[in-house]
């Protein structure tokens, strides 16, 4: 007898169509082909033909099946019936809602319309939103960037005009040595997951810079468990230790940086500026003939140790300040927490890597001075840093020291080391300045950020000289603040400082719980009244997918739709999917239709423009220019010839610039979601300073005219602002601030205590967040299945901490900062600096949100350190409370808290523990289909 084995279908059919999209589980923007079974999402995988991710997902990506159908989902739009906070809500239609916000914002626009503030999460469509609020004219618009990463994003625009993730990535297919700052595991993360397994395979280092020894850092090779807040300093200790051994590209720094300019040491209002002819070029000395002449001069040979009428170069300024023994390993070795001889031996092995094991490409290409050169030379190393860096008070500072050091090595735009992802690079002069002037029934005057080059770009009122914008962005107490502040907008709006506002604004922006500082305040200050019994923010529209705990201090709820139900653009206006060799953009499309009352944020905003006769949205006789978002994408040209989407333009077959396509978003859809164009090999390096990729960036209207530029090791902007300080300008600080702005804004990059330890007696510990590779800020902690991976967050305390306050498994403590104490779960770490406690981001919740149960250990046992940390600094003693931020772009401090810890009983839940907020939605299911 023969034995029968069961006939078992292996392969089941999973879906009877596959649509391809983009994700949005996080910022990586990869390409998902979703199966749908009867017309419903049964698996989501990655798609091989996308040139970010190439068919690998993570658990967020998959997991987005969850997301489209989470229980938490708002399903119509809401109207306030109870006080501020108590869940109150009414369901109305969406012509009474559009009705309504129609009725509170058209006043405003014909009489007052900076008392309108409109601002945005993450939201990815920047480029639309901002040309929604220039159009309704107040000058109170911005973005999450002033409170997660403006630091690296500024510093690095104004210093070689990109930086990290989204302006540029490392040569993952030559690199030999990958050294991180300050990098937690979501940002970026499947791109850098699959570039670290390449260098990997290759033999090649990675090195991870970092407090916490998690994600990325746990897989490197080697790690440095870095005291929070000093990675500026051991960059700068880094730069000495390459200096005084020699090891920097001499060449590179003459031809494409400012290191050979001279700066003007003569007294009076031009001290600090560069030398510059009559056309405002800079000079250099040429080593040939000993002239000076303009640095882009053809056939000049830069010298970097010249002298003019007792002027000297930038090179010897640098090297004057860094070679200083106060930047030595002995001298900062304490303070960062890594001993001397580790400081030496990173600075050798960065050394060695980069200037014996130099690769060539044989590709001959053209720079800017008309100089052939027959090979593309590069060296191995390349860096990668975000928000660990960024998140301070010196952050700014920092992540210009790092961007320096890179440049130093001659690693940016080279073979092996640090590229450029197109439309970048864009110099921080071919970006617009910040505009903030106003009036009723106009559009604003320009776009509303921007990259100041001095005091006559700040967004100060013309009569007084007060602060135009709501959040105090582009002021005397933040002058390059690119990205806004929004952290700083419910506080100063609260405040009336510098002005009341009447309607509030948000999209996707949880400011009532994990998106703001002092959370509990934040909440109060959302529920405060007047002495009329009046709210002091009097209107508030909010927008979101799900039932977040900002929902209940909303007054109308206009409910969005999930990223798998409507149109996205990801655009090279905004921020694009490009990668190094090629440009590429993307759109999200109606994948799925959605089954509650719900619409596109975007396409709201397309309705409301109309009804309110926002110029740029409607004709000359008042008439809708746009059906909906898609209609936007298609037929919106920022430019002539150039609109949201730069493939399939004309008649489907114009790249870069062309007429509009009617059929556009179909063909991006034949095409898996996104459109990419490759950059040709002659133009691939050098981008700033290559004929070919600048003639090629023309044409594909990243610019309209070719935009060669050298990096920026001195920033001259930043020695403007300390001219003005020093009394050498029109607009003049307030005399509180003038020494502020002349100790921080060095234009040579420099290091100083973040401003939370002026404060930290009695407080010995750092305290950080970070995000895990699982989640997404709020959205990922309601995901059905992202809880099973971070359901909970303990505090990780360090073994020396541990041991010292005799911790045991299942202890909880009483963590306390200046600013208040929160109870919480403990656990041991033993890969963690040991002056560093930390727990991961946003996964408490607040009782009745995100429709989760009560009981929910994201609402028992989960925390948030936002509690302990405060959007204002103490008082100096000057009665001035300055914003808990950078002093020159406004980056939210988040990661200057310090504060100390008890062992106590264990509590029934973490504390503070505040009242359940009703629920908009209703109780999810036991169990789910």
């Amino acid at each position: 007898m023969t034995r029968h084995e069961p006939r078992l279908e292996t392969s089941p059919k999973v879906s009877d169509e596959v649509r391809r999209t983009t994700c949005y589980m996080c910022a990586c923007r990869c390409g998902i082909n979703v199966h749908l079974k009867s017309g419903k999402v049964s698996y989501i995988e990655g798609n091989r033909d996308h040139p970010v991710n190439k068919g690998v997902l993570c658990a967020k990506g998959s997991s987005g099946i969850m997301q489209v159908t989470a229980p938490s989902r708002l399903e119509k739009p809401l109207r306030r019936v109870g006080p501020r906070g108590s869940g109150a809500f009414e369901e109305i239609s969406w012509d009474e809602a559009l009705g309504i916000a129609t009725q509170w914002l058209a006043p405003l626009r014909a009489t007052a319309p900076e008392k309108f503030a409109f601002f945005t999460g993450r939201d990815q469509s920047q480029s639309f939103t901002s040309f929604w609020a220039q159009a309704f004219g107040t000058p109170n618009y911005a973005a999450h960037g002033g409170f997660c990463s403006v630091n690296m994003a500024a510093a690095g625009i104004y210093t070689m005009g990109g930086a990290f993730w989204e302006f540029g990535q490392p040569d993952w297919d030559r690199t030999r040595l990958f050294v991180l700052f300050g990098v937690a595991e979501d940002h970026d993360s499947n791109p850098i997951k699959m570039g670290i397994g390449k260098v990997k395979a290759r033999g090649g280092r990675i090195i991870g810079v970092n407090p916490i020894r998690t994600g990325y850092n746990a897989v490197a090779d080697d790690w440095i468990g870095i005291t929070p807040g000093t990675d500026g300093l051991l960059i700068l200790s880094l730069i000495h230790e390459l200096l005084r051994a020699g090891k920097v590209d001499l060449d590179y720094l003459a031809r494409w940086t400012n290191a050979a300019c001279l700066i003007d040491e003569t007294e009076g209002e031009e001290k600090g500026l560069l030398l510059r002819d009559d056309l405002g070029k800079p000079f250099v000395i040429d080593r040939r003939t000993g002239d000076a002449v303009p640095y882009d001069t053809a056939g000049v040979r830069p010298d970097l140790g010249a002298t003019h009428r007792g002027c000297r170069t930038v090179f010897q300024h640098m090297a004057e300040r860094y070679l200083d023994p106060e930047y030595a390993p002995e001298a900062v070795a304490a303070r960062c927490g890594v001993s001397a001889a580790r400081i030496r031996s990173l600075a050798a092995e960065i050394a060695e890597v980069a200037f014996n094991q130099t690769i060539e490409i044989d590709q001959s290409w053209t720079d800017f001075r008309g100089e052939t050169h027959e090979k593309m030379v590069g060296r191995p190393v390349s860096f990668h840093a975000m928000r660990g860096i960024s998140a301070h008070s010196n952050g700014f500072q920092t992540a210009r020291a790092l961007h320096v050091l890179q440049i130093l090595l001659g690693t940016v735009e080279v073979p092996g080391g640090f590229r450029f992802k197109p439309p970048y690079p864009k110099p921080a002069h071919a970006h617009p300045t910040p505009h903030s002037y106003y009036m009723a029934g106009r559009p604003l005057d320009g776009p509303h950020l921007g990259f100041p080059h001095g005091p006559e770009h700040l967004a100060l009122k013309l009569d007084d000289q007060s602060p135009a914008r709501i959040d105090k962005g582009f002021t005397w107490e933040n002058p390059l603040s690119a990205h806004g502040l929004m952290h700083m907008v419910i506080p100063n709006a609260v405040a009336g400082d510098p002005y009341r506002i009447d309607t509030l604004m948000l999209y996707m922006a949880n400011m009532s719980w994990n998106s703001s500082m002092n959370t509990k305040e934040v909440m109060g200050m959302l529920t405060r009244k007047d002495g009329n019994g009046e709210y002091m923010i009097p209107r508030i529209i909010y927008s979101d997918a799900y039932a977040s705990e900002m929902v209940a201090y909303a007054d109308l709820i206009l409910p969005d739709t999930t990223y798998l139900e409507r149109h996205d653009c990801i655009s090279l206006l905004d921020r694009p999917i490009c990668e190094a060799d090629h440009a590429a953009d993307a759109i999200r499309w109606p994948v799925v239709e959605p089954d509650r009352d719900v619409r596109g944020f975007q396409s709201v905003l397309v309705d409301l423009a109309g009804r309110l006769g926002l110029p740029g949205f409607v004709t000359d006789d008042g008439r809708r220019k746009y059906r909906d978002y898609a209609d936007y994408i298609v037929n919106h040209q920022r430019r002539p010839g150039v609109g949201p989407l730069f493939g399939f333009r004309g008649h489907g077959k114009d790249v870069g610039r062309g007429a509009p396509n009617p059929n556009q978003i179909n063909a991006y859809i034949s095409n898996g979601g996104f459109f990419a164009a490759e950059v040709p090999d002659a133009a691939k390096f050098f981008k700033p300073w290559n004929r070919a990729y600048q003639d090629w960036a023309v044409s594909m209207g990243f610019y309209d005219t070719p935009q060669p530029y050298l990096f920026q090791i001195y920033c001259e902007p930043m020695r403007r602002f300390q001219l003005a300080a020093e009394g050498y300008h029109e607009r003049q600080p307030p005399d509180h601030l003038r020494d502020r702005i002349k100790a921080t804004m060095d234009p040579l990059p420099i290091w100083y205590e973040p401003f939370g330890e002026e404060g930290a007696t009695g407080y010995p510990l750092h305290a950080l967040t970070q995000r895990p590779m699982a989640m997404y800020h709020s959205w990922g902690s309601q995901n059905a299945w992202l809880r099973q991976i971070h359901g909970e967050n303990p505090l990780y305390v360090p073994t020396n901490v541990w041991e010292a306050e005799g911790f045991k498994d299942g202890d909880w403590a009483r963590l306390s900062s200046p600013n208040g104490a929160i109870v919480v779960p403990v656990a041991h770490m033993a890969a963690l600096n040991g002056d560093t406690v930390w727990t991961w981001n946003a996964i408490g919740k607040r009782k009745g949100a995100w429709a989760l149960d009560p009981a929910a250990p994201e609402a028992t046992k989960g925390f948030l350190l936002n509690h302990l940390i405060s959007e204002l600094l103490p008082d100096r003693g000057d009665g001035y409370r300055w914003s808990n931020s950078d002093p020159i772009t406004g980056q939210a401090a988040w990661f200057d808290l310090r504060v100390r810890i008890e062992r106590v009983d264990p509590p029934d839940q973490a504390q503070p523990a505040f009242p359940p907020i009703p629920s908009p939605v209703p109780p999810a299911k036991r169990n789910r289909p």
